[in-house]
């Protein structure tokens, strides 16, 4: 490669009157195509911290019952506080055991669930499950008072924040295995008896709700288990033939047949894959009828049309780490993407052109490159981070391994690609909107999704698993 930094001159060029700027709105647009090189500058920066997000939020889960906030002399919990017995003989209303778990259910997450087994259903069976709110009146079933709901087993009523209670389910007794849960994605509650789902209810209940057992007749007595061993009722499979339920019902949207291929298409236009979209228009050609992108979904292909075999050959160049090449490319056709030898644009291709020279072991000529075109940048506050990650390369005999490694990923290299793309696209004088050349329309729409589920969560006070675009991609059976 040659390191001849003449050959990569962003000085201004007299030839760029055909640049994006003219005498009415100069400022306004070069200030826009400058923001559009910072953008691409961030995404850099984000290949230090890349990780797919989480699966879940951390968050703490009820262990045990709380022994503390419970209704007293009328059970008897076990020193492990995981059982729990009547001991009483009155039969009041007011004379219920009730205890709660020790947290909280969790709320970051697709379901919450929790069982009790009975071991004994004394002599009425008036066990209950469910959940309560933090004040709850601890002498009372969980769901005959206002926010708490709960699962009786003496007539399999479902108890709804008031005394009267709904028919729901079959009764439970002495050996049945009774369970709890919240649908955070469908905003439910569930219950289950012997491995099977009874039913579900809206969950109406704001605020955080505690996992919440009750007994109230003589030696009845209840083991909970939160999870401490493994539940008779399989939490895992229901998540999974919940997401599927609710995928089917998306699927069953009807979408016109070419909505698909007019988005892929508009993707490859963007980012100026051209061979490609030869290849799927070729292949769309017998099974797609013909479409008008600009009528039928509000595309302007005309704009990602601009440029497209130019843009193409860059991205190829910048792809195979000829930054010498796309330097020279990019004087004759577009100067001023790079006139301004301060630019972001500037300063990715130079520190690509660095990088590439650290790739095939060329370090006396990274060093030379770097003292003429990267020292520059090294005083700039927005640049001087990625500099010093670029200069940290040569400090390693492995450098992929380093923690500045992620230079040397393919990744890296599209991110160059990229701003040159959109700094091209943004050069186009039919360009009606410079944030469009950021992103496809493929790309957009995943926005949008993006913010949809965010705002579905916050209207469900930020209730079920955090949205992860990442794991939505990469896991079929994961949906927002």
């Amino acid at each position: 490669m040659n390191n001849n930094s003449s050959n990569h001159d962003c000085s201004s060029n007299s030839n760029s009157t055909s640049s994006l700027v003219n005498s009415n709105s100069a400022g306004g647009r070069v200030a826009d195509r400058r923001d559009l090189g910072s953008h691409f500058l961030g995404l850099a920066r984000l290949g230090a911290a890349w990780a797919p997000g989480p699966v879940d939020e951390a968050e703490e889960s009820p262990t045990e019952l709380n022994t503390i906030n419970s209704s007293g002399g009328f059970l008897v919990v076990s020193t492990d506080k995981l059982s729990v017995k009547y001991t009483g003989v009155n039969l009041h209303g007011h004379d219920v055991g009730v205890v709660q778990g020790n947290r909280p259910a969790p709320v970051r997450r697709f379901a919450y669930y929790f069982e009790i087994y009975v071991k004994d259903a004394g002599v009425k069976g008036q066990i209950g499950i469910g959940f309560t709110s933090e004040n709850f009146k601890m002498r009372r079933q969980p769901g005959w008072e206002p926010n708490s709901c709960g699962y009786h087993g003496d007539d399999g009523f479902l108890y709804r924040g008031q005394g009267k209670g709904e028919p729901f389910g079959p009764t439970y007794t002495s050996g049945d295995k009774v369970g709890a849960g919240i649908n955070y994605a469908t905003q439910e509650f569930f219950f289950t008896k012997n491995n099977t789902v009874v039913g579900t209810v809206y969950k109406d209940m704001k605020g955080p709700l505690f996992p919440t057992v009750s007994v109230h007749s003589q030696n009845e007595e209840i083991d909970v288990n939160f999870g401490q061993k493994p539940f008779a009722f399989d939490i895992k499979a229901y998540e999974v033939q919940e997401r599927m339920r609710q995928q089917a019902t998306i699927e069953k949207i009807s979408l016109p047949p070419n909505i698909s291929y007019g988005i892929v298409r508009s993707y490859l236009l963007h980012y100026g894959y051209e061979d490609t979209l030869s290849s799927f228009d070729m292949a769309s050609k017998s099974t797609i009828p013909p479409i008008s992108l600009d009528q039928e979904n509000g595309f302007d292909e005309q704009e990602i049309l601009y440029a497209l075999n130019q843009r193409k050959t860059l991205r190829q160049l910048i792809q195979n780490g000829e930054i010498d090449a796309a330097f020279s490319k990019l004087r004759d056709w577009y100067p001023q993407v790079i006139q301004d030898e301060k630019s972001a644009t500037c300063f990715l291709l130079h520190c690509q052109k660095f990088i590439e020279l650290v790739r095939v072991g060329a370090l006396e000529e990274a060093i030379k490159y770097g003292r003429v075109e990267l020292s520059r940048f090294f005083d700039m506050a927005s640049f001087k981070d990625l500099v010093q990650d670029c200069v940290s390369l040569m400090a390693y005999e492995y450098p992929k391994e380093s923690f500045a490694g992620y230079l040397l990923e393919e990744s890296q290299r599209e991110v160059v690609a990229d701003t040159v793309n959109a700094m091209i696209l943004a050069t186009n004088p039919s360009a009606k909107d410079f944030q469009g050349c950021l992103h496809s329309y493929l790309e957009r729409l995943l926005r949008q999704l993006t913010a949809c589920c965010l705002e579905r969560r916050s209207l469900n006070g930020d209730q079920g698993e955090a949205f992860h675009l990442h794991r939505v991609l990469h896991n079929s059976n994961t949906r927002c």
